[in-house]
């Protein structure tokens, strides 16, 4: 007990409208239900939780995490109730604060725990059908600022790094926690296969409908990682963990589950780190830097692009960076900064050219290619179109290189191009085109789960509306209007 209120449990328990006795009854039920009817909570001991900064003993940081996430229909973990034993519990400043959000970042021996914690209750959301979406996103420029120094600074892995006793020892965190075991090379080989099956599957059908599979594999790495292997296996295993980490992320944010994305994100980018590898962890931030373009916020998108550009450090191949300055490209198109758009577009398409080859790029970057590189090209152009809308005609040049070399397993990417290929030929007052390949976007969306693609989709569709008196622009309309789910058609028919 600290004697200062735990702010972070006070907040969410704000939000639950639960009172502390009707807590205290519901702890002990739901301990009783997981096998531990001993426990014996009352009103006195929740007041203490919340106004004295009283950290329970297990399992009651677990039971009070399954009841707030099943009350709020996200995760919440015992690290966003302020109920882990290190550093200032509770407290505003430095602990789930506008400075440092949820708690980032954590001590390094906290990253599998976490990791393990969060896609167990994820997991739980999945099987009891709840909703999972239900929190806020963290600014971009508060993350940057508390992630800054401890990306720059060296990963604690190396043999003569201190130790609190096991660095990797991981509590009981969740509910799905994996044994943890000794495993080989051979099942690392696995793992890293199933990552690239997982990978494909999203690229061609968008990450709907093997999000909850990603999850699950990466709950058993987190219970892998509980295991103090040899160096090079451990550091492989964060390898994979970072992988998967950024996967479920990214089909997170696919369909709409935001706030779980961003904890995703940063999980890949500590993940990453943990296991040595810089260019990783800055790519797992330009992710969370994607999302908030996505999302309307380039603000705080060019916040993380420049933790995630300082983040990659020197080792990261030109591609890498190459790919890095498409997403602030982007994020400047956003904001209607032409200029800046086109050189940091420049910068990218110099270091992309200057990439010979000689290094294979790792798994992660294989997914960048030429056509990515036109398809990010014609999405910064056709953004800038909205404010300037001769930038129409250099995204409709990209969005066709980008389709004539796309791979045929990149559904969901060309069905991007075929949006952004549409939306410009709209801008640029050429219905008959746009209309040509606004139904081929239509057509490729129909095994497609990415919300993302909706989206875009609605944004095309407000560029519809000036040539509604066309018959066929007008049938066009109300094909959109069937396509999108019922949610969204709502939205779309006030455009």
């Amino acid at each position: 007990m600290n004697g200062q209120p735990n702010t972070r449990l006070s907040d969410l328990f704000g939000l639950a409208g639960w009172s502390k006795g009707e807590l205290a009854r519901l702890v002990n039920r739901q301990a009783a239900a997981m096998g531990h009817p001993q426990l014996a909570t009352d009103t006195s001991r929740v007041r203490r939780w919340i106004d004295m900064g009283e950290i329970p003993r297990d399992p009651v940081p677990r039971v009070l995490a399954v009841l707030f996430t099943e009350r709020l229909g996200r995760v919440v973990t015992t690290e966003d109730l302020g109920l882990v034993r290190h550093g200032r519990v509770g407290k505003r400043r430095g602990d789930g604060s506008v400075e440092h959000p949820d708690g980032v970042p954590w001590a390094p021996e906290r990253t599998a725990a976490v990791l393990t914690e969060f896609t167990g209750m994820d997991l739980m959301l999945n099987r009891r059908g709840l909703v999972g979406a239900g929190a806020a996103l963290a600014a971009g420029s508060a993350l940057s600022s508390a992630m800054h120094d401890w990306l720059h600074t060296d990963p604690a892995f190396k043999a003569d790094a201190p130790r609190i006793e096991d660095p990797l020892h991981v509590d009981p965190a969740g509910l799905d926690r994996y044994e943890a075991a000794p495993i080989g090379s051979q099942e690392i080989e696995e793992l890293e296969r199933s990552v690239e099956v997982f990978r494909a599957w999203d690229a061609a059908r968008g990450g709907g409908l093997q999000r909850k599979a990603v999850v699950g594999q990466l709950n058993e790495v987190g219970g892998m990682l509980a295991y103090r292997h040899p160096e090079h296996l451990q550091r492989r295993l964060w390898g994979v963990a970072a992988n998967l980490a950024v996967l479920a992320g990214w089909m997170s944010h696919d369909i709409g589950l935001e706030p779980t994305a961003q904890k995703y994100f940063v999980i890949a980018a500590h993940a990453a780190r943990e296991g040595g590898d810089r260019p990783r962890a800055g790519e797992a931030l330009s992710r969370a830097a994607r999302q908030m373009v996505h999302l309307g916020k380039p603000d705080d998108a060019l916040d993380l692009m420049k933790l995630a550009k300082s983040g990659a450090g020197e080792e990261a191949l030109p591609r890498t960076q190459a790919m890095l300055y498409t997403i602030e490209a982007w994020a400047h198109a956003s904001m209607g900064r032409g200029q800046a758009m086109r050189r940091t577009l420049g910068l990218a398409e110099d270091l992309f050219v200057s990439d010979k080859g000689d290094v294979p790029p790792p798994s992660w970057m294989q997914m960048f290619d030429e056509a990515d590189l036109h398809g990010m090209q014609a999405l910064a152009y056709r953004t800038l179109a909205d404010h300037e809308s001769s930038a129409a005609n250099a995204a409709q040049r990209h969005a066709k290189e980008a389709i004539e070399l796309r791979s045929k397993n990149r559904d969901r990417s060309q069905i991007f191009d075929y949006i952004s290929l549409a939306s410009a030929c709209f801008i640029a007052d050429d219905p008959e085109q746009a209309d040509r390949y606004a139904r081929l976007a239509l057509v490729s969306m129909r095994a497609n789960s990415s919300h993302r693609t909706w989206d875009r989709l609605r944004e095309m569709y407000r560029l519809t509306a000036q040539y509604a008196g066309y018959p066929k622009i007008q049938d066009l309309r109300e094909e959109i209007k069937f396509a999108l789910p019922k949610v969204s058609r709502g939205r779309t028919a006030r455009a």
